[in-house]
């Protein structure tokens, strides 16, 4: 447990407005904000799940999934329970909502220096923060990260983006990548579906990109909620027109199985998935890929000036044939860092 790092103590009572996230909630004594793990003792705001690591894991970076950062390596990934989001889709409900309802926080309580040591002694390059949202375990990222930037070690976000102006600022020296969740171009997608709202998650986006962090987007494409030619058509523009043209877009299937309580919609047809691809490189983009189905040749990085492929991807075994980011045909950037 660690006193909140961004919130304000209000006049009335002692009462608190948390900074955290775009909530801004107002959090009265006693109680807790929306991620459920932010609670307003006597007038201070703690955290309560500072350091408390419900997953760690050696991932590979394409499973954040980060195409174009570090592209074959394996990331430290570590998460913390709660969520500002209570998406009906999501898979990793356990870890983001399982802990809501409990007066305890699970989790191994870890030292920042330890996850430090740990990816130094493992010669892992990064450290994703990831599962849940990040956000929410900010301050214990933090720590970690000025850790992490210290030892040479690269950090990265897995985010909603739902961040407040105050925590995307207070990251951004430290931050390496970004993927960013732009769930629907609609907000009422994101009221009814995620209890929040698309504007500050577009607002982050643009945030990271202009402070030179390397930015990915995702969309879990659902059927019935978000697969709309518009809606797709959407998301594709404010990533072309608004991050850049060389800003990957992952558009990635839905599985019932995994998810949090829609579980009478069907996975997302693989066709579902091409008509997205096609509907990215449309518009502009010049890295769209599909994700959670194996086998398709949209999974791979492919040269946008001569069609070259130049990153193979058969699940999360990769076979790189650039030449330090280059295109070994036309020598054309592929923007990968």
């Amino acid at each position: 447990m660690k006193e909140v790092l961004l919130y304000e103590k209000m006049k009335e009572g002692q009462n608190v407005r948390c900074k955290n996230c775009a909530h801004y909630c107002l959090i009265l004594p006693k109680k807790r904000g929306i991620c459920g793990v932010r609670e307003n003792q006597s007038g201070t705001l703690f955290a309560l799940n500072y350091g408390k690591v419900i997953a760690l894991n050696p991932d590979p970076i394409e499973k954040k999934p980060i195409f174009h950062f570090l592209p074959g390596s394996y990331s430290l990934s570590l998460a913390s329970v709660g969520c500002n989001f209570r998406c009906v889709f999501c898979q990793n409900w356990d870890i983001s909502q399982g802990a809501k309802a409990r007066l305890d926080v699970p989790g191994q309580y870890m030292e920042p220096e330890e996850i430090v040591n740990l990816a130094l002694k493992e010669k892992l390059p990064s450290i994703s923060y990831t599962y849940s949202e990040p956000t929410i375990f900010l301050e214990y990222a933090l720590d970690i990260m000025k850790l992490a930037r210290k030892a040479g070690l690269k950090n990265c976000f897995v985010s909603n983006g739902f961040m407040s102006k105050e925590s995307a600022e207070a990251v951004l020296p430290y931050l390496d990548a970004n993927n960013i969740d732009i769930k629907s171009s609609t907000d009422e997608f994101y009221r009814e579906n995620c209890g929040a709202s698309l504007q500050p998650v577009l607002e982050t986006a643009k945030i990271m990109k202009k402070a030179g962090v390397w930015v990915e987007i995702t969309t879990l494409v659902i059927p019935g909620l978000n697969d709309s030619e518009k809606d797709l058509r959407n998301v594709a523009g404010f990533v072309r027109y608004k991050l850049g043209e060389e800003t990957p877009w992952h558009v990635t299937r839905f599985s019932s199985r995994l998810s949090w309580k829609l579980k009478k919609v069907p996975d997302t047809p693989v066709e579902t998935l091409k008509k997205a691809h096609k509907i990215g490189k449309a518009m502009g983009l010049k890295y769209v890929y599909t994700g959670n189905v194996a086998g398709l040749d949209s999974e791979n990085t492919v040269c946008p000036d001569c069609g070259e492929t130049v990153i193979e991807r058969k699940g999360f075994e990769i076979k790189r044939r650039d030449a330090e980011g280059k295109c070994p045909k036309c020598n054309a950037d592929l923007i990968i860092k």
